[in-house]
């Protein structure tokens, strides 16, 4: 490529030529950087190409042997034998013998006549005596009368037992039921545990119920005539009707 100048004078070049050598340089720079560029690249494939080739990897299995120990037999060991039993004397009867009877001859005798006796004399027969019954006291004969078994009670006059309290609340809002009570009765008398058989619904009434009936008193359940402990149940019923009435 060839560098035009312009002179217009003979010792002034023109600026034309500076730019002209200024991107030949350029030009040989970047052709230079490739060239580089390419030569690293041409190493880099050469040095992979050469590189030594590694040993194949090889694996090895392993074997692992489990020996199942075996636990040593025990064999029963025989049994003792019995001592032999041991022999009993032999008792030997011995018969005694019997002696024979010794017969006796007897020289017969002429018969001689029996007495004769008088017959006894006849004497009244006395009567018969009865002996007297004895005398009992009727005020000593006790009657026996059974024996009844009872339940409880809580009805009775004598008690005095005071009737539920009718609960505000269920009253102003008009409820009504029936609880019936598993009442523990205790030998003398008193209450013992109390829980709900049944309940009325509403748990105001339920536990006003409870309430006044652990202050009860009762009449024990007897069993052959002694008074026994016994649950049984006890209803109360709430009712508006009666409780105005």
């Amino acid at each position: 490529m060839s560098t035009e100048t312009l002179s217009i004078h003979p010792l002034i070049t023109s600026p034309r030529s500076f730019y002209v050598g200024d991107e030949n340089k350029l030009l040989r720079e970047r052709v230079s950087v490739v060239a580089l560029v390419l030569i690293l690249h041409a190493g880099l494939g050469g040095a992979w190409l050469m590189r030594p080739e590694q040993p194949p990897v090889i694996l090895k299995e392993m074997s692992v042997s489990i020996a199942m120990q075996q636990l040593p037999v025990v064999q029963p060991q025989p049994l003792p034998e019995p001592p032999p039993p041991t022999p009993q004397p032999k008792i030997e009867r011995t018969e005694k013998p019997i002696p024979k009877p010794v017969v006796q001859e007897v020289a017969e005798a002429a018969p001689q006549p029996l007495p004769v006796e008088a017959p006894p004399p006849v004497t009244a027969a006395a009567p018969p005596v009865v002996a007297a019954a004895p005398v009992v006291d009727p005020a000593l004969v006790v009657s026996a009368a059974p024996v009844v078994d009872t339940e409880p009670d809580y009805k009775a006059s004598y008690l005095n037992n005071p009737r539920p309290t009718y609960p505000m609340v269920a009253r102003r809002m008009g409820w009504e039921g029936k609880v019936i009570l598993n009442v523990e009765v205790l030998a003398e008398g008193a209450c013992g545990a109390v829980n709900v058989f049944r309940s009325s619904g509403r748990e105001v009434l339920d536990k006003s119920a409870m309430a006044i009936v652990k202050t009860w008193r009762f009449t024990p359940a007897r069993r052959a005539g002694r008074p026994i402990t016994q649950w049984f149940q006890v209803p109360i019923n709430f009712s508006l009707e009666e409780n105005e009435a």
